[in-house]
């Protein structure tokens, strides 16, 4: 029988999940260490949405901790995806000549076990930018005018108030160069009712185009409060587009993969990005391989809609940017062939493997 927890808060304490059933008593002792460590938090949204009576439950895994978070691997890194090393000033990340990353606050409505950012959100780290950092993180901004595209990160920044969200996005908006405000977010998923009508006013501007990004992973976690708070944003000509990642035991199979984008298309949000884990410190035991996520990704082309269809990528470690390594479906052989005047010349036949597996040469021979 199914068990789904309700609660009138967010749960921060080991002993506040267990207490509501979300993990067995016997574990507080190493629950309590990996809290100590990496944030946690869990909202009632997420908290109803989980099946206490499941070991497995995939809801459970992307946010309740787990002791294996204390088993760091020596290929893990506290900075995983190399922001520090191109971050020239604080707030801000710059990887790509056409955009920057501005992690604006540190802190999220809910704590992911497979966050590449663990190391540095949540209790104890710094909350937000200080005025100062602020206003030095716009003056980078404005002085380098390739900056097409600024993306506000962190944290999530939908934790903002509506009030401060209208000022950032108005000071961006402003600034000629920048066409584009992207947002990366959770809030939709993990708190549906702060995505309010004064919220979505305040992510519209005048010179600037916005885009959210919502981050889910699970298809049971786009539920109607989730759908209404996206609907809120599209309806109001936001653009949306997804972010998930590949977690074993949470989406690491087709059927999933497929429910999980099919939802967000239902819900007018374009799958985008499709990431292998992370070498996040401690969890190894949620990362599938590329092998396997290749193999998912070949099992739903062509059988599932190309709107349906993200880019699995790796953001390479070190600070190297992301890239894609979907499996490959074409390559190249060079055949030889005989001129008119009996001259010998190269030319490039492909091998194509359609979505059925079977090969095809292009072009055909007559």
């Amino acid at each position: 029988m199914n068990r789904h927890v309700k609660v009138a808060t967010t749960l921060r304490q080991a002993s506040d999940l267990i207490e509501n059933g979300l993990a067995p008593a016997s574990t507080l002792a190493d629950l309590e260490k990996v809290a100590a460590r990496y944030a946690v938090a869990v909202t009632p949204a997420v908290a109803a949405l989980i099946d206490s009576s499941d070991p497995d439950d995939p809801i459970a895994r992307q946010y309740i901790p787990s002791v294996d978070e204390l088993n760091a691997q020596p290929e893990e890194n506290a900075d995983p995806i190399g922001d520090h090393a191109h971050a020239p000033i604080d707030g801000i990340v710059h990887r790509y000549p056409d955009r920057v990353l501005f992690k604006l606050v540190h802190v999220c409505a809910v704590y992911c076990r497979f966050c590449f950012r663990r190391e540095m959100v949540g209790p104890g780290k710094e909350t937000a930018l200080s005025p100062d950092a602020y206003s030095a993180a716009l003056d980078y901004i404005r002085s380098h005018d390739k900056i097409w595209e600024v993306i506000l990160t962190g944290g999530d920044p939908l934790m903002l108030s509506p009030r401060r969200l209208s000022e950032i996005m108005a000071d961006l908006a402003d600034i000629p160069h920048v066409k584009i405000i992207r947002l990366h977010t959770r809030v939709p998923v993990a708190d549906p009712g702060r995505v309010s009508a004064e919220m979505v006013d305040a992510l519209k501007v005048t010179g600037a185009s916005t885009w959210v990004a919502l981050h889910a992973n699970h298809p049971r976690e786009l539920t109607d409060a989730a759908r209404a708070a996206c609907a809120l944003m599209v309806d109001a000509g936001i653009p949306m587009v997804s972010q998930s990642v590949l977690l074993r035991g949470v989406n690491d199979n087709a059927a999933t993969l497929t429910a999980l984008m099919r939802g967000f298309v239902e819900c007018r949000i374009k799958p985008y990005y499709l990431h292998h884990g992370d070498l996040a410190p401690g969890t190894a035991h949620l990362r599938t391989s590329i092998a396997e996520g290749q193999a998912l990704m070949r099992a739903i082309r062509g059988n599932v809609s190309g709107l349906c269809q993200p880019d699995y990528v790796l953001d390479i470690p070190g600070g190297y940017g992301k890239a894609p390594i979907g499996p490959e479906y074409l390559s190249e052989n060079s055949s030889i062939s005989l001129k008119p005047d009996g001259e010998a010349s190269a030319e490039s036949v492909y091998r194509v493997v359609d979505y059925c597996g079977d090969v095809h040469i292009y072009p055909p021979k007559p």
